[in-house]
């Protein structure tokens, strides 16, 4: 090259030595050698606008990730290319004859007809062949190359809906794909090019997008660096809901690692689901004919209408695909429920009081048990089954989703009793703590100075709060402040 250069005058200087980077093999010390070869291609890039609006037309969850999806489009430099030279895959349908002289004719493919496939051109023949002609002059010779992985999963919604059949007609296009974020480029891609090819159509209405599990350091797992954590051993020793409860506090496209705490966590709650259960059944039990206009304390009234409140924040989360929210909500009504609606009401509970205040209280349980188990089955599975079978006979993922009607007439304004008595009691418990006393010891004499409503709402309620915090005298003084002064005194 160097001769000719210079003989046709187009050689600018001399030659010199030069050094440059030379790719290697990633798992080995073998420099690459580029060697060009035929390939199968489906065009993209002259569908690339198509694409992009596709990209549009999905639902993504959460939103960000589009952007993703529209980068790669806008990136494209090359057709997609869905060959492999590998010696397991799906096998192209394809022959070539071969000339007198042996060559192959690549110009004259051979293609199986659609009333033959799947056929795999290593054992097959084309029609008007025979065996005897494989490989020799004048015969035929099957296509080596397998499609890539891309090419034959990028058919999943066809595959699982039975492309062809009645099943598919029902089903297709999707709902929902559920994938990680590294493969919007590959997986999520591909499928959309083959259903917008084939159908016209997206292959699925939603894309909810997960990040990586990671490892405790917040590194990716990988065998090759040794760091991955396998499942089995965090299933033996915190538990299946644990290990579930843990998942679904990540939220849709962030990464998420591995937290044994927040499993603890999720075990503890779990725990509570049992006891809060045990305790509102052993109040309720007997008292089947219960429904929800016997909730008339405007306590119980008000924990009903902040159940409704929640009912609908967990089911449109859920219908937004963000289920780390939906657990959120639903896990903070929990504790609240039990640390504090529990204690508020457990006398009236156990039967103490007036018969309407009691039957108040116990249908508010009753309604509030079966609503939180139903909203905490998709997180704790197993607990929430043990639990509702304990009073029910069917299985609690088929009972149906809580819905407001089931509670009744609903007329307060969510939060505006229940609330303030929270606030009033967690602050007696605080000053019992700074006084370094039992929770359980008495309070001679309670004060508090609060705005009128506020004022309102512990009056409406008094006899819960007093017997909660074990009040012996119990002051509501009106006052202008938003704020909340506690008093206790000779404790």
């Amino acid at each position: 090259m160097v001769e000719a250069l210079g003989a046709a005058g187009a050689l600018v200087g001399e030659p010199r030595a030069i050094t440059h980077p030379v790719k290697f093999y990633e798992r080995g010390e073998r420099p690459l050698e580029i060697v060009t070869s035929r390939q199968w291609f489906v065009k993209t890039l002259e569908h690339r606008e198509e694409l992009l609006r596709r990209g549009e037309e999905l639902h993504w969850h959460p939103d960000y990730m589009r952007h993703r999806y529209r980068s790669w489009v806008e990136g494209l430099n090359l057709d997609w290319n869905i060959s492999r030279q590998r010696f397991f895959g799906v096998p192209f349908p394809v022959w070539y004859p071969l000339s007198e002289d042996g060559e192959v004719d690549f110009d004259r493919p051979m293609v199986a007809s659609l009333d033959r496939l799947p056929v795999d051109p290593s054992s097959d023949v084309p029609s008007g062949h025979d065996e005897a002609q494989r490989h020799q002059p004048g015969g035929f010779v099957g296509d080596a190359d397998v499609m890539d992985t891309w090419a034959t999963s990028s058919l999943s919604p066809q595959i699982a809906g039975h492309w062809g059949s009645e099943l598919f007609e029902r089903v297709f296009p999707m709902d929902l794909r559920l994938q990680a974020h590294e493969i919007i480029r590959t997986w999520l891609f591909s499928t959309i090019v083959r259903s917008h090819l084939q159908h016209d159509q997206l292959p699925f209405k939603n894309a909810l997008i997960s990040g990586w599990v990671l490892d405790p350091n917040r590194k990716k797992m990988s065998k090759s660096v040794g760091n991955v954590v396998t499942p089995l051993p965090l299933l033996e020793q915190h538990g299946a809901d644990a290990l579930r409860y843990w998942a679904a506090s990540g939220r849709p496209g962030a990464d998420t690692a591995i937290d044994e705490a927040q499993m603890k966590i999720g075990r503890r709650l779990s725990i509570k689901v049992l006891n809060a259960s045990k305790f509102v059944l052993g109040r309720i039990e007997g008292d089947a004919a219960l429904v929800a206009s016997d909730v008339t304390s405007p306590l119980d009234r008000d924990l009903v209408a902040l159940l409704a409140q929640l009912i609908e924040e967990a089911t449109s989360a859920f219908e937004r695909y963000d289920y780390a929210r939906a657990l959120e909500r639903v896990e903070s009504f929990f504790w609240s429920f039990c640390d504090n609606y529990l204690e508020l009401v457990k006398i009236r509970a156990y039967g103490e009081g007036d018969s309407a205040d009691v039957a108040s209280a116990r249908a508010t349980l009753q309604l509030a048990l079966s609503v939180l188990q139903r909203l905490l089955a998709p997180f704790l599975p197993y607990v929430s089954e043990e639990v509702w079978r304990w009073w029910h006979s069917e299985s609690v993922h088929v009972a149906p989703w809580p819905g407001i009607e089931e509670l009744g007439a609903l007329s307060v304004d969510p939060g505006s009793i229940y609330q303030p008595v929270c606030e009033t009691l967690e602050a007696i418990r605080r000053e019992k703590s700074t006084a370094k006393v039992s929770q359980r010891a008495s309070v001679a004499r309670l004060v508090v100075h609060a705005p009128e409503e506020f004022a309102s709402a512990l009056r409406a309620c008094a006899n819960d709060l007093v017997a909660a915090g074990n009040v012996q005298e119990f002051i509501v003084l009106d006052a202008n402040e938003l704020s909340l002064d506690v008093k206790l005194e000779r404790l």
